[in-house]
């Protein structure tokens, strides 16, 4: 006889997670003040364009902590300017792909995406779209390993279904998780057990020589202001391009206390 084990430990920390969220966000921000003299430190590389993708129901503004930052670390770095994000709508699926196209043109270099949450599942798909004109991807909190039309069932994935109506037919994933499969570019998917919002199982990509996974202590709400995440996309963008490696904890100042201590 197969013992099942029980699920209602998972559920209540799941519901635990979900009603810190806004807590532990603020910590986060508080996080980022103090740590903002050890932040100065952060890799710098080869000035080249930056797209940054908002969550679902965010807009640029949500972004606005994380392109400052890379703006001060010499990236030209823009948002999405399609207003909130509601999911894959037809102009989601038109205007992206042009977006990145025009970047890549008028800095001529390829561009670099930072996707938080849906935005990671569509900088992904941008990847395998156009992946001449993408230098990398990297997702923060995003659940694209998950095979249903929007990740998991929490609570991102019950506002994404009511907004359905506005999707565009083309946007269910393939079945079986493919986004979670190693992209044609460099991809670093920045994940956290303290998520409350989406599962952090279906925010990790396929290991491979150009793919990792990094694990932060972030809400999922705070990603894009936490120091430690601030300081894996720094990291990530200052790779040069044919040179790629993996993400290493940094040793200096104490610095790798940001981080958990396994992957």
């Amino acid at each position: 006889m197969t013992v099942r084990p029980d699920p209602r430990p998972a559920r209540r920390r799941a519901a635990l997670l979900a009603a810190t969220e806004p807590v532990r966000t603020m910590v986060s921000a508080g996080a980022l003040a103090a740590s903002l003299p050890l932040l100065r430190a952060a890799p710098r590389g080869e000035p080249h364009p930056v797209l940054v993708l908002p969550g679902l129901m965010a807009s640029d503004l949500s972004t606005k902590t994380l392109r400052g930052w890379l703006g001060r670390l010499g990236y030209p770095v823009v948002g999405w300017a399609l207003g909130r994000n509601r999911g894959t709508t037809r102009e989601v699926t038109t205007e992206l792909p042009a977006l990145i196209a025009r970047l890549a043109a008028e800095h001529g270099a390829p561009v670099s995406i930072v996707g938080w949450s849906l935005g990671g599942i569509f900088a992904r798909r941008l990847a395998r779209r156009t992946p001449r004109q993408v230098r990398q991807v990297i997702s923060l909190g995003s659940p694209f390993a998950s095979s249903g039309g929007h990740p998991d069932g929490g609570p991102a994935s019950r506002v994404y279904r009511r907004y359905s109506p506005l999707h565009a037919v083309d946007s269910t994933p393939s079945p079986g998780g493919s986004l979670a499969r190693p992209l044609p570019v460099p991809s670093t998917a920045v994940y956290s057990r303290w998520d409350g919002v989406v599962d952090w199982r279906a925010c990790r990509q396929q290991p491979g020589p150009r793919s990792e996974n990094v694990a932060v202590r972030s809400s999922h709400l705070g990603m894009g202001h936490d120091p430690a995440v601030l300081w894996v996309v720094a990291d990530r963008l200052a790779q040069p391009p044919d040179a790629w490696r993996p993400f290493e904890r940094p040793t200096r100042f104490g610095l790798g206390a940001l981080f958990p201590a396994e992957d």
